[in-house]
């Protein structure tokens, strides 16, 4: 089987070093970058199955970002993440098209879990 490959999405340097760490030795395939932009551009060089994208950030915030990448890469599948208990946010995500939400913090088997889902969502939507 292929490994999934994850694009993170955050402006917390730290937060996405550590992300992209601990999934890989999870066995995904995981790459970050710091902004809505940053993904946008990431998304037209490389397909990837999950994209885990943080509500707030500077700039193109997440939502924004997630209207674009469905837009121009409908079969990407998006996990929104949010902090500062805004279920709010997370469900304004869904409306758009994201796959799920994840409040911060949050433990990293549970992500886990909903990134290996929204993975299966994609590859039974393209028929296999």
């Amino acid at each position: 089987m292929e490994r999934v490959k994850v694009l993170i999405v955050d402006d917390e340097h730290d937060f996405r070093q550590l992300f992209v760490k601990r999934f890989t030795l999870r066995n995904l395939d995981v790459e970050g970058v710091g902004s809505g932009r940053e993904a946008l551009k990431a998304l037209d060089r490389k397909e990837y199955d999950v994209v885990v994208l943080d509500v707030r950030m500077p700039g193109m915030d997440g939502i924004e970002t997630l209207k674009e990448i469905k837009k121009h890469h409908p079969s990407s599948e998006v996990i929104m993440l949010t902090g500062h208990g805004s279920v709010k946010s997370g469900i304004e995500g869904m409306s758009y098209g994201a796959f799920d939400y994840v409040l911060k913090p949050f433990k990293i088997d549970d992500l886990l879990e909903r990134i290996l889902k929204a993975h299966e969502r994609r590859v039974l939507s393209r028929g296999g």
